[in-house]
């Protein structure tokens, strides 16, 4: 289904009709809100009821988090309608979450802001880490830049941790489940002094996963991890005129990376093999690489945040915060099938040639993925159909090299602002914001000899892992933003806001390739070099984010309200050198009609929301019913390439998207101690112009589900004075799902140049690829938590995925290669948990 023509003005005559419609069934009832059972949010920078924000907004309260086990941003997206993650699929940081159509493009910067008790992080790696013990998280939807900074286009997670208590308290939460699952939480909070509190937590997580590598005679390293934090928290002069509140935190994440498989998107050959044209959603997964996938990272970060109020209108708050994560990442290559290591144009690389047809020949009928094969010797079948081999990504033979990867980024930001704090009609807030990250990234391919990775970007060819390719860059960036805010409520049925925000962000980009020759094709180690010397790149990318809102109450318990805003995120650069290797392996070779460039453009959206929120039956009955469009301008987006070469991440950009649709939520509590829950969200999404890929005009937008819904029910009975039972109960089907702009095309690939050439010598239009089937099918999940309250102490069963549903986590096409790379997701897990406060 395409976007629809009534979905462009639905937003703006949702307001009224909804209203017609609405008041005179409510002109009947007048119940008065019950303050009790007021939710209070601070989706806007200040505490207010979440029936009286114009916006959508999800929030977990602290009950809510622990009867659902919620600890990260995972859990928190699931339990949210219009919202999808992407998680730990290539690696621990690499973290993509979609609202309404609107994703963050992994190598970018994130769509969603990531505020932690007032302070915005800036490293898309926070999105799904521990952030200490939390009591709250609010999740907003549309453009936030306006009031939360930058990279909030799509969005805002707001979460809120634990203050530190008058008196000494603790508590804990442990469980253990199948696959030799732990998670482990813990904190004690108090006061030090009379004027000092603290709080310190600490978390730890454990897995064996869920799928074996069966080369290495199935060992527990496709998807095992273990992570822990400690956080500290300092507070001086909680809830006084003078507030000064000190955190620190550090983690480190240690376990595997890339747990894909292979699946070919290749019509034309599947008269051969069938499986050359397979469904993802069918594909069996099988693990066998010879090289153990790692991933490393290790952060710190540190924040201090002053409330200082200056009268009795009037206060100051201001922060600053320093925060560093390093990252690495090591995993077998994918330049099998293409030869890749078959000759050395340097003879100190020799090695890695005759580690390639040793391994070869001694795993001669491996039974790797069908079509996958290996034969006799490394030459691609297409050449020696009778003893070649098929080899697919990650193989068992060291014919695939080797890849490692490093993302290191430290960053220093802070931002102050003046704004009111009086309950007169007229609130208001302005400031500025800084911020500088200087981040390192660099992919480095190697020849694989059987001896292992060594951790270098580069390694000279007389070395036991030899670097055939380098793409690694130094990128610097400042942030300087101004914003101020204006909310006005001239009777207590009508407000209206006005928020604006300017960004400008200087970005450069330095090369740190040195110039030296690859030992296996004798040409430059980046392609780039092909064409003259790297030299230091510099842009500045600038955009005004205003924001309106207005809201009428036409009953206590009912809200009308409207919003458009402006959203922003910053362009940059890819790695030097990209915009060359694609134009001489695929546009050059196969006619490819893909268009990248070294440097992104900035991308900015257009965003209405109109909806209406109320409370029936005396706040029995609560339910939110909103209409939203959006218009993307350069979206940006991830593309990945596979040759000869070995990989290649980029960004690119979409010209124009649409974005529409409608989302309903509604909660009920039939009796007491029991409450139903319901969400529903369809987003429809049409990709207007795309010149970076021009035939996949009138597409969906990628990592877009089409619909997304939430049911569930809880409940809680008490069988003692202190003892109690609860059960809850999440239902969540994610709808059907595009990973790349290219879904039913069919388009040239690497094969379509070979095949002429080959032994096979057939029309080069048997080689072309086409993606219809590499959309992932919608699916389902049950959760299921249970357990006893018993005074101190709670003990639950808990049951993920409990009908044990198999799906995808991700299908990232490798358009040129003819295929994707197919990530499963988690499988049925069941535990049993203590808890206990004290």
């Amino acid at each position: 289904m395409r976007f629809s023509p009534w979905l462009q003005t639905s937003c703006l005559s949702l307001t009224a009709g909804l209203t017609l419609a609405a008041t005179p069934v409510l002109a009947q009832q007048t119940p008065s809100p019950n303050p009790a059972e007021d939710i209070i949010v601070t989706a806007r920078r200040q505490k207010e009821r979440l029936q009286d924000v114009p916006a959508s907004v999800t929030v977990l309260t602290a009950s809510e988090l622990a009867n659902t086990g919620a600890k990260r941003a995972e859990d928190f997206t699931q339990l949210t309608p219009g919202v999808t993650i992407v998680t730990g699929t290539a690696e621990a940081g690499d973290t993509q979450i979609n609202i309404r159509g609107m994703n963050g493009a992994r190598d970018a910067e994130s769509s969603v802001a990531l505020v932690i008790d007032g302070i915005l992080k800036t490293n898309v790696a926070d999105l799904n880490q521990d952030q200490g013990t939390l009591s709250q998280v609010e999740i907003l939807k549309g453009p936030q830049g306006a009031l939360y900074g930058r990279n909030a286009a799509a969005g805002a997670i707001v979460v809120q941790t634990i203050m530190p208590t008058e008196v000494t308290t603790a508590a804990f939460d442990a469980s253990y489940g199948m696959y030799n699952t732990t998670d482990a939480k813990a904190h004690v909070a108090g006061p030090l002094t009379d004027r000092i509190g603290y709080v310190v937590s600490a978390s730890f997580f454990n897995t064996d996963g869920f799928y074996h590598n069966e080369y290495t005679g199935n060992s527990k390293t496709v998807d095992e991890k273990r992570n822990w934090s400690v956080d500290g928290r300092l507070v001086y002069g909680k809830g006084t005129d003078t507030q000064l509140d000190f955190k620190m935190r550090y983690a480190e994440f240690h376990g595997a990376s890339l747990p894909f498989n292979a699946a070919f998107a290749l019509p034309g050959f599947a008269a051969f093999n069938p499986t050359f044209d397979e469904d993802v959603n069918q594909h069996p997964f099988h693990f066998y690489s010879n090289i153990k996938p790692t991933n490393d990272q290790y952060s710190f970060d540190t924040s201090l945040k002053l409330d200082q109020r200056l009268t009795d209108t009037m206060k100051l708050v201001g922060w600053v915060m320093f925060s560093n994560v390093d990252q690495s990442l090591e995993a077998d290559g994918t330049s099998a099938d293409f030869g890749r290591f078959l000759s050395a144009a340097n003879p100190a690389a020799q090695p890695a040639v005759t580690a390639c047809f040793t391994s070869t020949a001694a795993l001669t009928g491996y039974p790797v993925n069908s079509p996958g094969f290996v034969g006799p010797t490394p030459v691609p079948f297409l050449f020696a159909p009778t003893t070649g081999s098929t080899f697919g990504p990650y193989s068992p033979t060291t014919c695939d090299g080797t890849q490692y990867q490093i993302r290191r980024q430290h960053d220093i930001s802070t931002e102050w602002r003046l704004e009111s704090t009086g309950n007169g009609p007229l609130s208001w807030q302005v400031g500025a914001y800084y911020l500088h990250i200087a981040r390192t990234v660099g992919v480095s391919l190697g020849g694989d000899e059987g001896q292992g990775i060594l951790p270098n970007l580069y390694n000279a060819p007389d070395t036991t892992n030899p670097t055939t390719l380098l793409l690694a860059d130094q990128f610097g960036t400042n942030v300087y933003a101004g914003f101020a805010s204006l909310e006005y409520k001239p009777t207590p049925q009508f407000t209206g806001g006005l928020a604006l925000r300017y960004d400008s962000e200087s970005r450069s980009a330095d090369p740190i390739v040195p110039n030296v020759a690859d030992p296996f094709t004798g040409g430059p180690i980046n392609p780039g070099q092909a064409y003259g010397p790297l030299t230091p790149e510099h842009a500045t990318f600038g955009q005004w984010e205003p924001k309106v809102t207005l809201s009428w109450k036409p009953t206590e318990t009912v809200n009308v309200y409207g919003d458009w805003g402006i959203g922003f995120k910053s362009g940059g650069f890819n790695n030097q050198g990209s915009a060359a290797l694609i134009q001489t392996n695929f546009v050059d070779t196969i006619g490819a009609d893909v268009h990248i460039s070294d440097e992104y453009n900035k991308e900015w959206s257009s965003a209405f929301e109109a909806g209406i929120k109320g409370q029936l039956l005396d706040n029995l009955v609560s339910f939110d019913l909103a209409g939203f469009y959006t218009q993307v301008h350069n979206m940006q987006f991830f593309e990945f390439f596979v040759g000869s070469f070995g990989l290649l991440r980029v960004v690119s950009n979409i010209d124009l998207v649409d974005l529409g649709g409608a989302e309903f939520n509604l909660n009920v509590k039939p009796a007491k101690g029991i409450k139903l829950f319901g969400s529903f969200n369809y987003t429809d999404s049409s990709i207007k112009r795309n010149s970076a890929r021009p035939e996949t005009v009138g597409n969906e937008s990628p990592y877009t589900a089409k619909y997304t819904l939430n049911l569930g029910a809880e409940g809680e009975h008490a069988v003692a004075a202190s003892t109690s039972v609860y059960a809850r109960l999440d239902y969540r089907l994610t709808g059907p799902t595009w990973f790349s702009t290219v879904q039913n095309n069919t388009v040239p690939t690497l094969f379509s140049g070979l095949l002429p050439i080959s032994a096979l010598a057939l029309p080069a239009s048997v080689g072309n690829a086409n993606f219809s089937k590499a959309r992932r099918d919608a699916f389902g999940i049950v959760n299921l938590r249970a357990g006893v309250h018993a005074g101190a102490y709670t003990v639950s069963v808990f049951a993920n995925n409990l009908l044990d549903k198999q799906y995808l986590s991700e299908v990232i096409p490798a358009v040129e290669f003819g295929g994707s790379f197919v990530s499963p997701g988690s499988r049925r897990l069941v535990g049993v948990e203590l808890g206990a406060k004290f």
